[in-house]
C-alpha cells in the first residue's frame, strides 16, 4: 500500500513576488466540468441499480440506446454519438454480440467500416429496461420539476453548441 501524498509546506512559494506570479483558478467547487460531473452522477446513481438488474453497464446502454435512434450506424459514426473512444467501443460491441443484444456486418461499399444494429433481443431488453428507466425519469421529474428539467436539457443544448467549433484558445 501506498503513502499517503503530504503536502511539502517548503513547496509553498516564500517570496510575496512569486506567489502572486502564481495563477489563480477558479475553486475547485466552481469547476464547470465538475459541476458537469457531479450531476451526472446524481442523475446516474438513479439509473445505475436497474442497469445492474438487466445485466449492462452505463456504456452500453449508451450503446444500445444510440442504436435505437436510427437503423443502422458505423462504427466510427457509434463513437461519435455515444462519447466512446474506440478500444471500449471495440470491447461492448464485442460483450452485446456474443449476448445476441445486437447485429454486425460490413458495408456494401467500403468492406473497412463496420455496420452496428440493434438486434431483435437487443429491443427487447430496451423496452424491458425502458419501463424502469421512465419511472426513474417521472421521479426525477417529480423532485426536481418538469419545466426546470426541460430548461436545463436546452441550457445544456445551448452550451454544447455554443462550444462546438474550434478550441477555446489559451
Amino acid at each position: 500500500m501506498s503513502e499517503p501524498v503530504r503536502r511539502n509546506a517548503s513547496a509553498t512559494p516564500r517570496d510575496p513576488d512569486q506567489a502572486a506570479a502564481r495563477v489563480r483558478i477558479r475553486h475547485f467547487s466552481k469547476s464547470l466540468p465538475m459541476s458537469l460531473l457531479r450531476a451526472r452522477e446524481a442523475v446516474m446513481r438513479h439509473f445505475r441499480a436497474s442497469l445492474r438488474r438487466f445485466g449492462i453497464t452505463e456504456q452500453q446502454w449508451r450503446v444500445l440506446r444510440a442504436l435505437t435512434s436510427g437503423e443502422n450506424f458505423e462504427v466510427t459514426e457509434l463513437a461519435e454519438a455515444t462519447f466512446l473512444l474506440a478500444p471500449s467501443l471495440s470491447r461492448i460491441l464485442k460483450d452485446l454480440d456474443e449476448r445476441g443484444l445486437i447485429l454486425r456486418s460490413t458495408s456494401s461499399t467500403d468492406l473497412r467500416r463496420g455496420i452496428v444494429a440493434i438486434s431483435p433481443k437487443g429491443l427487447d431488453l430496451i423496452e424491458r429496461a425502458g419501463t424502469e428507466s421512465e419511472a426513474i425519469y417521472r421521479e426525477i421529474t417529480g423532485r426536481y420539476g418538469s419545466g426546470r428539467l426541460l430548461e436545463l436539457q436546452s441550457l445544456l443544448r445551448q452550451l454544447e453548441e455554443c462550444l462546438e467549433g474550434p478550441e477555446i484558445a489559451s
